[in-house]
């Protein structure tokens, strides 16, 4: 009976989880390309650094914490009428996307700035008293340096854009937690819940071991 349910379930296991792959991939790819710099722009704006700017480190901080402080399912909400104007419609994958990319980013920000923070300072003076260019201390010392650190804070978004994907299930986003929701919770299937569970614990220790084997690899101090 149990194997029956589980064979019965395999095709929507499937197309759930290739859902939450591609939530993952779109809203972690939007992450990287605008949180990076957002990152490397909230450190260097900082006070007695190269590009002190306290106007643009507070206007930008306080953004990235007023995002930061809203819990996801109120956001995932909340951004219902920018979903619908940037995908057309406002249950699917893809729009569940525009509200995990924009978590994501503040979230992402903050892990590049920590890492940033985690460089010995003498090694950015040593660069700024030899007349290196700001495009050149961060592209040749910020970012080698802190490539490590970065690593390790793409594995961590990648784990909670995971998570923040099965609640985007509450609004139709589909993915596992749609799957959970519809079949387990909906219909009282344990079968389901647990199923899903565990595939979740299993994506959450893949990414995890893979990107702390990525993380040694490309810390080269």
């Amino acid at each position: 009976m149990l194997l029956n349910s589980l064979m019965n379930l395999v095709p929507e296991l499937n197309k759930a989880f290739l859902e939450t792959l591609y939530m993952v991939a779109i809203s972690l790819s939007v992450a990287i390309i605008a949180g990076l710099p957002l990152g490397i722009l909230l450190f260097v704006t900082d006070r007695g650094l190269f590009l002190e700017n306290t106007t643009v480190k507070s206007v930008l901080g306080f953004i990235v914490n007023m995002i930061r402080s809203i819990p996801f399912v109120i956001l995932l909400v909340g951004l219902l009428p920018l979903t619908k104007l940037i995908t057309g419609t406002t249950i699917g994958p893809t729009a569940a996307s525009v509200s995990l990319s924009v978590a994501a980013i503040p979230f992402f920000a903050r892990i590049v700035e920590t890492s940033l923070r985690e460089i010995d300072k003498g090694v950015i003076e040593a660069a700024v008293a030899v007349g290196a260019t700001p495009w050149m201390i961060i592209k040749d010392v910020l970012l080698p340096e802190a490539r490590p650190g970065i690593m390790h804070g793409i594995t961590i978004t990648t784990i909670s854009l995971v998570s923040y994907s099965a609640m985007a299930g509450i609004v139709g986003g589909g993915g596992i937690g749609d799957l959970a929701i519809r079949f387990g919770y909906y219909r009282y299937d344990n079968t389901v819940m647990i199923t899903t569970i565990v595939i979740l614990i299993c994506l959450v220790q893949i990414i995890q071991f893979a990107g702390d084997r990525i993380a040694r690899l490309v810390d080269k101090r």
